[in-house]
């Protein structure tokens, strides 16, 4: 008699809450880690709205052919950040989770014997947050956790409940601000074995603040398909390889490239989306083709500059945000800045530089023209400077560049 057909196994919802009470899930999140039980779709347990929308597009019915395997269970189903559509779930195997925390472990610990301990301050249900507490069940230790909302002063209390030893945190670049900003704060966090920052692109001002404060910072780079991030400080972690591609075919030829990332970390694909074309595997493994652009410095270091359709077009001339916000954010008086465009009729379309101000008077606007020339040539020199209170943000402190075009086009509409 043959042997039945082994069952797809379910996706069910777990529901993470985001103080310390998601300390009592950790039985359940070692189970995942080991493949026992359901594939575990992560939500937020404050936000019904946001985890309904996760279940609606992500847990119904059993996971399908290619996306769970018995000798490498499919773990969890993450929930993408995207700002539009419905969202994409990354299927995460045990064994991919199993590869990012060996070779964050490796990088980080530089081979030191003690395990480390975890501060988590951001969303448990997004990945960064997710593989804290992950990690800490590999390393046989337990995070502290620093419950919403994130202030600077419960930022040092919760660091001074760590135990000695090994520390680690992951940021997102709008907390190592408020950080840095309080005293006490700042000298907390230079007690970190390693602070990653990551989430969203981070000014090399403020990182320049905070190693000159005495903080380790490693900036990450990955996405909730690598399992997090796979890239520290510009260079592949071990076992992953990043490639730029123009189109996802060839090698960039321009020194600008879309990434294509490759390594054991790599997600199995996306639920219910058998055939997307953003994954692939050869004789080399999995890989993945996200929908960023970068190109490596003189010294190797893998430079991220945007996504693809964050580039803008304006009189046929292309510019790269990413490359002016980074030198518009060192001119004096720019708290925080996104450079977006918005629609013209003569241009195709007007770069706006959208401006945080640190306060005083606001920064020259002759000084954002000469960086962002500089930066990105003549085309990139913002032909208006908007003045905002805070910047929109999505996901994991990523800025919103749908919602700040939206109100960007609506100041130009107004104001001519």
């Amino acid at each position: 008699m043959s042997t039945p057909p082994r069952p797809y196994r379910p996706v069910v919802p777990l529901p993470l809450p985001p103080g310390p009470a998601v300390l009592d899930l950790l039985p359940q999140l070692a189970d995942a880690l080991a493949g026992r039980g359901p594939a575990r779709l992560p939500v937020p347990a404050d936000d019904p709205a946001a985890a309904a929308r996760l279940v609606d597009a992500l847990a119904g019915g059993p996971l399908g052919p290619g996306e769970d395997d018995p000798a490498d269970p499919t773990a969890f189903v993450v929930g993408t950040s995207g700002s539009t559509g419905p969202p994409k779930g990354a299927l995460l195997p045990v064994s991919a989770l199993a590869a990012s925390a060996a070779a964050t472990t490796d990088r980080l610990a530089g081979g030191a014997a003690a395990p480390g301990t975890w501060l988590l301050t951001v969303p448990p249900h997004h990945v960064a947050g997710l593989q804290v507490l992950l990690r800490s069940l590999v390393a046989g230790t337990e995070p502290v956790v620093l419950a919403p909302p994130f202030r600077a002063d419960r930022f040092a209390r919760a660091v001074a409940r760590l135990p000695a030893g090994p520390r680690y945190v992951s940021l997102v670049p709008t907390q190592l601000s408020r950080v840095l900003a309080d005293p006490t704060a700042t000298a907390a966090l230079a007690t970190f074995t390693a602070v990653l920052v990551g989430g969203a692109a981070t000014d090399p001002v403020l990182l320049a603040a905070a190693r000159t404060a005495g903080a380790r910072v490693v900036t990450t780079y990955g996405m909730s398909e690598t399992c997090g991030g796979c890239v520290y400080d510009g260079v592949p972690l071990a076992g992953v390889r990043a490639e730029l591609l123009p189109g996802g075919e060839e090698p960039a030829t321009d020194g600008v490239g879309r990434v294509r990332l490759r390594g054991p970390v790599v997600a199995r694909g996306y639920r219910g989306r058998p055939a997307d074309p953003a994954f692939g595997s050869d004789d080399e493994g999995r890989w993945f083709a996200t929908a960023d652009l970068a190109r490596w410095s003189t010294d190797g270091h893998l430079q991220v500059i945007g996504r693809v359709d964050d580039v803008l077009v304006t009189g046929g001339e292309k510019v790269h945000p990413v490359l002016v916000e980074t030198a518009v954010a060192g001119v004096a008086g720019v708290g925080a800045v996104v450079v977006v465009g918005v629609p013209d009729a003569r241009w195709g379309q007007r770069v706006v530089a959208v401006v945080v101000t640190d306060g005083g008077d606001g920064p020259d606007e002759q000084a954002i023209a000469t960086a962002a020339r500089t930066a990105g040539g003549r085309a990139a020199v913002p032909r208006m400077v908007l003045t905002i209170d805070e910047l929109p943000l999505r996901g994991p402190g990523k800025p919103d560049r749908t919602a700040l075009t939206a109100w960007a086009t609506q100041r130009v509409d107004r104001d001519g």
